[in-house]
């Protein structure tokens, strides 16, 4: 007999199903769109999205509501300027027939969007969406998608994520979560709660009471787990939690403060910090044996660990040098080198998932800065600075970093903010409280 399913994975496939293409590329897979980041600008693509048509009142709505999500997730990329709406001259009825490119050629729409929403018997929306090349007048790319009604900020955030791809060369970030820590209160009295939250900021779930203080939550590869920090019943301690079932284990029991945990690539284990006495060290626990070994073992204080995308070497911060630098050690411990050079202190290193880059925090003079170097130290640059910024995470695909930003004052408090690897679109995200410590999902799936 077979074994059940687990209610997870039941639940994804009863809520999501690709249809598959509904029609071939109609030109090569090279993209319209070409990323450099080491121009200081990028002129943003004009692209129309069109409102998605629907049968029923209640389907315009919808399509409406999905084209919006559409047009928010890429105006806020900084590579698409939207056109606006009433520019358009042809109204999409069927995004079914070709459209009069001359019609948006006149508006200066390079690329054009159109879809359509349909609710099924069964209860499952249906939606279609076709992407366009004005200039060229060709199809660049079709699909069709399945889901059920409550999903529809979903399928907007795929579909943003295919248009995305197919204009860039590079894989979208819009079907994403982030995990963030709430608060709540008076300053001196801060409430935080463990949060999960669409990466725009929709969808707001608590996933702790708050009845005690969490930290520093961090995303497994798989997207399902969370490893934080929490202060439940006196005593630091990291936890392992579902977000699905909103089960939780204790990560270890050790006898002195933990902190900073964060899973290796293949989610087999969860590198931390542990204190000792005056000094902090950096261990690995293996998930699947619970067996823990060290690291480093320094009288310094080293934590903040943070694996390669490969799992073969990892960045972490230590103050051995006399001030809080970073450095990069081989998965085992071995080969332990500082790679920061510039002046003032450097903390939070965060390997980029594409390998080539290390975000970082940096305090120099009273300023507090969000930058990125390469793994061996060169190439710094710093994208922003502010008051107290913290906590730099990545996008999926490398090119957008969230942090959180401190404002001063008695009814002042951290606030959640995104930046490209431009330093040129930097973006708040909307909470409706303050944020701290964001951690960014792999795309969902």
């Amino acid at each position: 007999m077979n074994s059940p399913m687990s209610p997870a994975r039941a639940r994804l496939t009863r809520i999501f199903m690709l249809a598959g293409l509904l029609l071939a590329m109609a030109r090569p897979a090279a993209a319209v769109v070409e990323l450099d980041i080491t121009r200081g600008t990028l002129k943003p693509v004009p692209i129309a999205i069109t409102a998605f048509t629907g049968n029923t009142a209640t389907e315009q709505k919808l399509g409406g509501d999905i084209a919006g999500v559409i047009l928010s997730d890429l105006e806020r990329s900084g590579l698409f300027a939207p056109v606006d709406r009433a520019a358009f001259i042809e109204k999409i009825t069927d995004p079914g027939r070709t459209p009069r490119f001359a019609d948006w050629r006149v508006i200066n729409a390079q690329a054009l969007v159109v879809g359509r929403v349909t609710r099924e018997g069964n209860g499952r929306l249906k939606a279609e969406f076709r992407l366009w090349d004005v200039l060229a007048g060709t199809q660049l790319a079709g699909q069709q998608f399945f889901t059920r009604g409550k999903n529809w900020r979903r399928i907007g955030h795929i579909i943003a994520d295919a248009v995305y791809q197919r204009l860039t060369g590079e894989k979208g970030y819009f079907d994403t979560r982030i995990v963030f820590v709430d608060e709540t209160g008076a300053k001196d009295k801060r409430v935080k709660r463990l949060a999960i939250m669409d990466q725009d900021g929709h969808n707001i779930r608590m996933l702790t009471s708050g009845g005690a203080l969490v930290l520093t939550p961090r995303f497994s590869p798989n997207s399902q787990e969370v490893t934080y920090m929490s202060y439940e019943g006196g005593r630091p301690r990291v936890y392992l939690l579902n977000i699905e079932t909103l089960q939780k284990e204790i990560v270890g029991d050790f006898p002195n403060m933990t902190f900073s945990p964060r899973f290796s690539p293949d989610g087999h284990r969860v590198v931390m910090s542990l204190q000792q006495g005056g000094n902090a060290n950096i261990y690995v626990m293996d998930l699947r044996t619970r067996r823990t070994s060290a690291l480093t073992n320094t009288p310094a204080i080293d934590t903040g660990p943070s694996y390669a995308p490969d799992g073969r070497r990892i960045a972490f911060e230590s103050d051995r040098s006399g001030t809080q630098q970073i450095y990069v050690m081989n998965a085992n411990g071995s080969g332990q080198l500082r790679i920061s050079r510039g002046d003032g202190r450097y903390s939070t290193p965060v390997w980029s998932p594409r390998g080539d880059l290390i975000a970082f925090t940096k305090k120099i003079g009273g300023r507090f800065l969000i930058g990125v170097m390469r793994p061996d130290g060169s190439g710094e640059r710093i994208l922003t600075e502010g008051y107290h910024n913290e906590g730099p995470t990545w996008a999926p695909n490398g090119r957008v970093l969230m942090f959180f930003r401190e404002t001063p004052g008695a009814a002042g408090g951290p606030r959640l903010y995104t930046i490209d690897l431009t330093g040129y679109n930097e973006r708040a995200v909307a909470t409706p409280s303050f944020g701290s410590d964001p951690a960014w999902s792999p795309l969902i799936n």
